[in-house]
């Protein structure tokens, strides 16, 4: 398992769920952010030109520390649209949490050690 940490640096939750149930000893914290992003919409046949529209990401952003190494690893868990209703914002966020919360029950049963922060 150490071949992991020093010929290829760790990218993934996947990879440090690996290494904790390896026995590495693995604490992590996570910070949380809804990033803007541009979106580009694909005319169909009816438009003439490329659209541009508001889009979000709701990303977790998961700081690993091994061994004294610190790693960072950025997580995707939705994209919406900033023009969306606001039960459609809420239901994102919803399936956002719940994304979330299947990764902190994989980490804890690697044994990894994470605060439960939400959206």
């Amino acid at each position: 398992m150490a071949s992991l940490i020093e010929k290829e640096k760790p990218l993934r939750l996947d990879d440090f769920i690996v290494l904790a149930k390896g026995g590495r000893r693995i604490e992590a914290d996570i910070e949380l952010r809804r990033q803007i992003v541009m979106q580009e919409v694909y005319p169909d046949e009816a438009q003439a030109r490329r659209d541009e529209v508001d889009a979000y990401l709701l990303m977790g952003d998961y700081n690993f520390e091994v061994e004294g190494e610190s790693y960072k690893v950025s997580k995707v868990y939705l994209m919406g649209f900033q023009r969306e209703a606001p039960y459609i914002a809420d239901l994102n966020k919803t399936i956002a949490n719940k994304r979330l919360k299947m990764d902190f029950r994989r980490l804890k049963d690697a044994d990894i050690k994470v605060v439960s922060k939400y959206f």
